[in-house]
């Protein structure tokens, strides 16, 4: 499957609104701009790209309970206010897919990165995230997204394979 790569992603510094209910719901604009004018108040500098980490799989889920965070990266120290919660989101290997398109086909890409991951010996390892490359945009009754969809992932059995290397080697000593 083309397009789909892992890359580490460097620890960063995030201001974000919590979201929960339907993931094609989410006011992106209303949120974007809460964040954006609370660090313009706060003399604070925003990073280049916002992204959302959606902690919840819809197909397990019902949609009333999806939890997600819409976040902007921020530069320096910052306290939360009100509703805007700060966290540091650590480095990490992720799985890394574009997709362009409706909310609603969110599904096909999840599944392509999914079964990808799976198939070259990865598993998840953690929520995923989308990093918005362009402002979603209202197109009728859907919402248009423009992102790069990353998944924490790890190898499947890494940790099992080093017990056993070390089990290994403290025999043959």
């Amino acid at each position: 499957m083309a397009g789909i790569k892992i890359k580490t992603i460097k620890a960063q510094k995030l201001a974000y609104l919590e979201h929960t209910g339907d993931y094609g719901s989410i006011p992106y604009d209303k949120y974007f701009d809460q964040l954006y004018a609370w660090v313009k108040e706060k003399k604070i500098r925003p990073g280049f790209k916002p992204l959302g980490i959606f902690h919840d799989d819809p197909d397990q889920t019902p949609p009333e309970k999806c939890r997600s965070e819409i976040c902007i990266p921020i530069v320096g120290d910052a306290e939360p206010e009100g509703d805007i919660k700060i966290k540091d989101l650590p480095s990490m290997d992720v799985a890394v897919i574009k997709h362009k398109g409706t909310s609603k086909e969110y599904q096909n890409t999840y599944k392509t990165l999914g079964d990808w991951i799976t198939q070259n010996g990865y598993e998840w390892a953690g929520p995923s995230m989308e990093i918005y490359t362009k402002k979603p945009k209202a197109k009728g009754d859907e919402v248009m997204i423009y992102a790069t969809v990353q998944v924490p992932v790890k190898k499947k059995g890494f940790l099992l394979r080093k017990v056993a290397d070390q089990n290994e080697t403290e025999s043959e000593e």
